[in-house]
């Protein structure tokens, strides 16, 4: 019995198109899930469990299925024009670390929960930097980041998302701003070498003051520290230095000198020194 072509044909097409019934139906029936993703199980449009991971059998036409990955996510959050408390104009952008700890309310609370997280974290970042000046800005990154993980984690818990850090990377100034902070950082500069090299002199002095209250007290040392100046003077070459006598040094020759002269009679004393009385 042989087949007329036509009939083959036929035939082929027939087979081809339960084939790709058949494929349609595996696609719509079987589901694989791997380790970090849930599937969020809908039957007749009410939801009816979590399923997952591993491997997942759907009624087709009438139950569908919602992956959902569990994954910490990473997001960047565009550049963002930020008034200061000081009134100082900036833009700043940060980066969101967050996952899906709850995947019924990730689907069911929030139409698209990755845009809705975004554009959250947008605002809050604004709203937040906003409430500080700048100096707090560039020096308390740790805080004001803590502070803003908290605050969206707290309006995400709803939508079954944990926020688990957010990073401000980078805060840019405008040029003129640049320059006035490194001219307040210049002046902030000179003002501590002021302070250090005033508090110097001040040390020195009170060091002076105790050295010639010591030397005071001891006629005798005030005696050998000008004897070792001198000594300091002469070992300079080419030179000359006229530096009074002190009297503490001359004192005992003039009384040596009185003695004598008292114990000599008036006719023999030298021509110029007058007789003591």
């Amino acid at each position: 019995m042989s087949y007329a072509p036509q009939d083959m044909i036929t035939t082929i097409l027939f087979v081809i198109v339960i084939f790709i019934i058949a494929s349609v139906l595996i696609r719509a029936t079987v589901k694989i899930l791997r380790e970090y993703e849930r599937g969020v199980i809908f039957t007749l449009g009410r939801f009816q469990k979590v399923k997952g991971p591993g491997f997942i059998v759907l009624f087709p036409f009438i139950q569908e299925m919602v992956r959902v990955d569990l994954r910490i996510q990473v997001i960047e959050i565009p550049a963002q024009d930020v008034i200061s408390r000081d009134n100082v104009s900036m833009k700043v952008d940060a980066v969101l670390y967050f996952n899906v700890i709850n995947p019924e309310h990730a689907i069911i609370k929030v139409q698209s929960y990755l845009p809705a997280t975004v554009m959250l974290a947008q605002t809050t970042l604004r709203a937040v930097l906003g409430q500080h000046p700048l100096d707090e800005m560039l020096s308390e990154r740790k805080k004001l980041s803590t502070d803003l993980q908290g605050i969206l984690d707290g309006q995400t818990e709803i939508w079954g998302i944990k926020v688990s850090n957010v990073e401000i990377r980078t805060v840019e100034l405008t040029e003129n701003m640049i320059r006035a902070i490194a001219k307040q950082a210049e002046a902030e500069r000179d003002r501590r070498a002021k302070i250090i090299h005033a508090e110097a002199e001040f040390q020195a002095a009170q060091t002076l003051v105790d050295a010639a209250r010591i030397l005071s007290s001891v006629p005798s040392a005030m005696q050998l520290r000008y004897l070792q100046t001198l000594t300091e003077i002469g070992a300079e070459q080419n030179s000359t230095v006229i530096f009074p006598m002190p009297l503490d040094i001359i004192k005992p020759l003039l009384k040596l000198l009185e003695q004598k002269t008292d114990a000599l009679p008036p006719s023999v004393l030298p021509t110029g020194i007058p007789a003591v009385v």
